[in-house]
């Protein structure tokens, strides 16, 4: 080879190293962030000192937002929430407080909900009754006491992969000149209680602004529920279509087993619903309750149905269970496997009801349906007769379990 030819290839061989170096150097770094995994391939990722990008997204109070609106702030923070995530609930707990105390010295928020409820699976919301939608927004963001505009991007997710929004909670923190100078967490605390935060990341980044000084921690990792972008809706498909599927076991017990039942020597919550095939209120509330099932099966709570059926109609029992999918949550299956049951599904095998109530519930009048709450340890919590509001219920039981992760 010629001097000057190799000359020529060692100089492009170099470069070519060097370009790949470089390339390995960001994606490493990317990947160490999850952005490379978890960002879709039309997103990106916001550096320190990029432009805040703009947005054209509807409020709560139906109005549209653009990044415009917010032009007199001093400091303006985007952060990314949803009406389900319960790491996004444990933020609120601060962050409202300190939009508050902020606002008066020219920080704006602004949140937005990156998620479309078709992406979230059923079992993703049992920490709140509200869905990623757009009108369950506006109920969350009254109930939560919203003092700042929360707007919904889940239509297209635009606003979420100009941003790279990982998670729910991410913040993005803005100077006077909209260029980013804090991403990351709001805290370093996963906990609702605020004695919980050693490092309070986004509010020492907001005091810094607002001083003139630099902001002392400029990336942090976010931490929560990943943003459900739209791809995600096969995955929710698969899971219905899996529940669709699963074997539903139906057994018979008698008034002893149904008292062992009522003793509950679990962690879980227990909801007994005593119903029958020929009662209409009973069939028209199974629906509401298989649907609390499922969207609770990562908790600690369980649904036992118990059909007064003529034992004779068992093949009846089992064919309504079967056509409402009345299928026990994989979790749920798992802790039946240590108590040495095979089911939540029982059909009552005794002639007497008498027995039944003392074994259950002694105040039971004997209508149907019946549904009891019961704590660990066997106090019942809650009773109902007649036909449940399964969104009245659902909000009790959560009462019950808390909002947050724990």
């Amino acid at each position: 080879m010629r001097a000057p030819v190799f000359a020529t290839w060692l100089v492009t061989a170099l470069a070519a190293l060097l370009g790949a170096v470089v390339v390995a150097q960001e994606t490493g770094r990317r990947a160490g962030r999850g952005e490379e995994y978890s960002l879709p391939p039309d997103a990106r990722a916001l550096r320190i000192g990029d432009p805040a990008p703009d947005f054209a997204l509807k409020g709560v109070d139906d109005r549209t937002y653009r990044l415009a609106d917010f032009k007199d702030a001093k400091v303006l923070m985007v952060i990314f929430l949803s009406n389900h995530c319960p790491y996004s609930h444990a933020a609120e707990t601060r962050l409202l407080p300190l939009a508050a105390e902020f606002k008066p010295r020219g920080l704006a928020v602004v949140a937005i909900n990156p998620n479309h409820p078709d992406a979230v699976r059923l079992d993703e919301l049992g920490y709140s009754k509200y869905d990623d939608s757009f009108e369950h927004m506006k109920l969350y963001a009254r109930e939560a006491g919203f003092t700042f505009p929360y707007l919904y991007d889940g239509d297209t997710q635009a606003t979420a992969k100009a941003y790279g929004c990982l998670v729910t909670p991410h913040v993005f923190i803005f100077d006077g000149e909209r260029k980013l100078r804090y991403q990351g967490r709001f805290d370093d605390s996963r906990f609702a209680d605020p004695a919980t935060v050693t490092s309070p990341d986004a509010r020492n980044a907001v005091e810094a602004l607002l001083a003139g000084r630099p902001v002392p921690v400029a990336e942090t990792r976010p931490f929560g529920c990943s943003t459900k972008w739209l791809t995600k809706t096969q995955e929710v498909r698969a899971v219905e279509a899996q529940w669709k599927s699963a074997p539903v076991v139906l057994e018979r017990i008698d008034a002893a087993g149904v008292a062992a039942l009522a003793r509950n020597p679990t962690s879980k919550l227990r909801l007994v619903n005593l119903w029958a095939t020929w009662c209409a209120p009973c069939v028209r509330e199974m629906p509401g309750l298989v649907a609390i099932s499922r969207r609770l099966a990562n908790r600690d709570f369980e649904l036992i149905t118990l059909s007064l059926d003529d034992p004779k109609h068992e093949s009846r029992v089992q064919a309504f269970l079967e056509s409402h999918h009345v299928a026990v949550p994989n979790r749920v299956q798992r802790s039946l496997k240590a108590e040495g049951r095979r089911t939540n599904n029982y059909l009552f095998a005794d002639a007497s009801t008498d027995a039944l109530a003392q074994a259950l519930d002694p105040e039971w009048r004997g209508p149907l349906p019946h549904s009891v709450l019961i704590a660990p340890g066997g106090k019942i919590l809650w009773r109902h007769t007649g036909e449940v509001d399964t969104h009245k219920l659902l909000e009790r039981i959560l009462d019950e379990l808390g909002p947050y992760y724990k």
